[in-house]
This record gives structure tokens, sequence and C-alpha cells, in this order.
């Protein structure tokens, strides 16, 4: 009699264990992980985790070395601009989400996968519909809502109207990384820009980003959205690459680009308020992304870094900022000394800082609140 209830206990603590691994590792749809909710993730290079692999696009990261420190594919080029986690990958883990947000684009993004998430970012993409042409291909924000919309229904059928409802509303962060693109690959772009540069000023630039923004944001609150994080354009000026073509000394950064960037932050703050006044039940958070990124690159020593000037992987001139990082490239020894994996973006080990404030940190680079307090709303 005492075997059979010991059979029986062990049979019972063997099917609970491999209940409880099935619903953290495997199948997504129980109750259990719609509670951890879901991040769905919008913007351009920054945040892309491989949709540009599958387009026709000059702006490509799926080569080595990019990934070489991204432990979930081995070391391999999985598409995204760094060479290890992005910010939205890093935020997502410290948020309890057991699976990293699955490209839109990837055969992947059906089924039960899309409750931990979907990334619609792209290389290239901005706010504007214009912005990236130079790369003949990406997903500007205007096609990433897109497909956001084809995704809610998705849920919908998954979950039903009703929990799919509570489950955006509640349970789900949308985070936009944007803008950066509008001024770098549109309005400063030589050439392609002149005739537009001509006609607009930068404050009527500034004007149809922001209502371009307000009505992407709209159509994702229309969709169920409700908790928002929305990065400011970081201090452009100060990248390898535009350190390196304006032929700057080491402590320099491009004026012209940067007060653009300064300009568009200040509307775009003044928006977030405004959506938050006006948009019931929604939260919008502001990520101060151009005071956290100057304030590492301007002490970048306090930090642990060496160079905040010279990118780790790429080729050309002082600060190697002119060929964006591939196979034939020049690479530091040294990951984790440089703030920029290339001429455009951060290494991972900048990333982390970046994310740790977004998460954790106070008003002065995440306001009204950090994303911590923003998952528990």
């Amino acid at each position: 009699m005492a075997v059979v209830k010991v059979r029986k206990l062990l049979a019972w603590v063997i099917s609970f264990v491999m209940m409880t691994s099935s619903s953290y590792f495997g199948d997504a749809a129980d109750d259990h992980n719609e509670a951890l909710g879901a991040s769905f993730v919008f913007g351009d290079s920054l945040v892309d985790a491989g949709n540009n692999n599958y387009l026709p696009t000059l702006s490509k990261a799926n080569m080595r070395p990019n990934g070489i420190d991204f432990k979930a594919s081995g070391g391999n080029p999985t598409g995204r601009y760094t060479n290890g986690r992005t910010i939205a990958d890093i935020v997502g883990e410290e948020l309890g989400q057991p699976h990293y947000a699955v490209p839109y684009l990837s055969p992947n993004s059906t089924g039960k996968a899309i409750l931990y998430g979907v990334n619609y970012g792209s290389g290239g993409g901005g706010v504007m519909n214009a912005t990236g042409r130079i790369f003949v291909n990406r997903l500007g924000m205007d096609v990433q809502v897109d497909y956001f919309n084809i995704t809610r229904k998705q849920i919908d059928k998954l979950l039903g109207a009703s929990k799919a409802r509570d489950f955006l509303m509640k349970e789900s962060i949308f985070s936009i990384t944007i803008g950066a693109n509008d001024f770098l690959n549109n309005y400063l772009l030589p050439v392609l820009s002149v005739g537009a540069r001509i006609t607009e000023s930068p404050d009527a630039f500034v004007d149809d980003m922001i209502n371009h923004l307000r009505d992407q944001l709209t159509r994702l609150y229309r969709l169920d959205a409700r908790k928002f994080v929305i990065g400011n354009v970081g201090p452009i000026g100060c990248i390898p690459y535009q350190k390196t073509i304006n032929q700057l000394n080491e402590n320099e950064c491009v004026e012209l680009a940067n007060k653009l960037a300064i300009q568009y932050n200040g509307r775009l703050k003044d928006l977030l308020a405004q959506l938050n006044e006006n948009l019931p039940g929604a939260t919008f958070v502001l990520a101060n992304v151009y005071d956290l990124v100057l304030e590492v690159i301007t002490n970048y020593d306090k930090y642990g870094f060496t160079t905040a000037s010279r990118a780790c992987c790429g080729n050309g001139g002082q600060f190697a900022g002119i060929i964006p990082c591939g196979p034939t490239s020049s690479m530091c020894q040294d990951r984790s000394k440089h703030v920029f994996w290339d001429p455009y973006h951060p290494s991972e080990a900048a990333n982390l800082i970046i994310a740790k404030q977004l998460l954790d940190g106070d008003r002065k680079y995440i306001s009204p609140m950090n994303l911590r307090r923003l998952r528990a709303l």
C-alpha cells in the first residue's frame, strides 16, 4: 500500500515539473503565459531583430561579425545591428519574458509565439514614409502599425475578443524607437534631401514628423495598446559616422544634427503629454535617450569604456565610421570597451547601461515612470 502511494506521489511530482517546464519554455497560450504579457516593438535598426533579413534591402545586419556575442544564436548573426542584444531584448528579459519578441516577417511569427510579443522594427525605417528610400526597402512606421493590425486579429483568434483586449490593454507594453533616420537618412541626407530642405524648414519638417507620429500612436491606441514607451532621438551628431564624414575631433559632435534632434525631442515631450491627457486609460512614457546616451559618450571612462568615438566594427576614416560592419571590417579586441559597435549603433555593453536606466531609473531619463512600474500597472 505504501509503495503505491509513493509511486502516485512520484508520478504527480513528475507531471507537475513537466507541466511547469513546458509552460515556461514552450506552448504559449495557457493562462500562465498570458499573465507574462507581451512586448510589441516598433522602430528602426536600433531594435530590428531580423525583419530586414526578409526584405530585398541595402540595410542588413545578417552577416558576421554582427551578433558575435548573441548567446541565443550561438554567436551567429540574426539581423540585429549590434554584437549582442538590443535594448528591447534586454528590457524584455528583465521584465520576465522567456522568449524574445519574434520578428514579424519571420516564418516563426505565427500561432502562439506571438503571445510573447512581436518585433516590427526595421533598419532604415522612420516616422515619415520617404525616410530610408536610399536603402530601397524598409518598413516605415505606418507599415509597422499596419502589420500590428494583422497581429491584433490573430490574437483575437487565439484568445477570443474579450481576453485579447485585456491581454493587450493590461499585460502588454508597446515600445517605439524611431526618428533618427528621419534626420540621418532623409532631411540631412546629401542629394536626396536637397529638394526637401530647400522647400521645407526644420520647423516644418519636425511638425510633419510629430503629426505623423501622433496619428501612428493614436492608431495603436485604437487597436487596444495602452502602455507605451517612446524613445526620443539620441545625439545623432555624435555617432562615429557623423564624426568621420565631418572630420571632427574625438570630443566634437555635429551641431546641426544634434540641434534637430533636440528640437524634435522637445516637440515629442509635448505630444506625449497631450496624448496622456486626451487618450483615456493610456500611459505614454518618455525615454530620454538623448541625455542618457550623451552622458555615456561624455563620461565614457566612468562606465568602463576606452572610447566613445571609434566604432568597434567598421572601416574608413579616423573613427572606422564610414563602411558598416561586415566580414571584411576590422574589429576591436575588447568589444565591451567600445560605446559603439559600428558607425551607427551602440554595443551590447552600452545597450545594457541604457536598458538599466529605462528599467529602474528616475525621471531624469524615464518619465513619468520607469519600465518596471509601467509593467506593474
